[in-house]
């Protein structure tokens, strides 16, 4: 097993290469520029390693992405071997990230709301108050009405 430290430095090693490979290396138009490469996560024995992206796009887009970094798996595997220099290159594996569709459903979840809010301040902007502005007894009124306070 390796130590948690060598795994993070290897994640970000094989994120810097795959994303510096899939600009400049991978003449895939399924590729293109809109893949980011979010986040990459490495396994304790350093075997295997996930690589986490999202595409800017609709669906079409995301399902030719996968399928294009599916096809270059190898040689951006062998890309991180050169440069990790370490004697077993993980394989990896990609997998949509699914941060922006969250993203997108908490601003849909905030926007109903917001304008559930701005509903409750219209209704209220011209109501009153159904009783006095103040409803609660206090010792100076009892005195009035012919009580004694003890």
């Amino acid at each position: 097993m390796a130590d948690n430290a060598r795994a993070k430095k290897l994640a970000d090693l094989i994120r810097e290469v795959v994303a510096e490979k899939l600009q400049r290396g991978i003449k895939d138009p399924r590729l293109g520029t809109h893949v980011t490469i979010t986040d990459t996560r490495v396994t304790g024995d350093l075997r295997e390693a996930t690589v986490f992206y999202t595409v800017y796009g609709d669906d079409e887009d995301r399902a030719s992405a996968a399928a294009g970094l599916e096809s270059a798996k190898g040689i951006l595997r062998s890309a991180v071997g050169r440069a990790a220099g370490t004697k077993f290159t993980p394989t990896l594996s990609f997998v949509a990230d699914a941060l922006p569709e969250n993203a997108r459903t908490i601003e849909d979840l905030l926007d109903k709301a917001r304008a559930s809010d701005a509903k409750v301040r219209e209704a209220s902007s011209g109501a009153t108050y159904a009783g006095e502005a103040d409803p609660y007894r206090k010792p100076e009124d009892e005195d009035e009405e012919g009580t004694t306070a003890e």
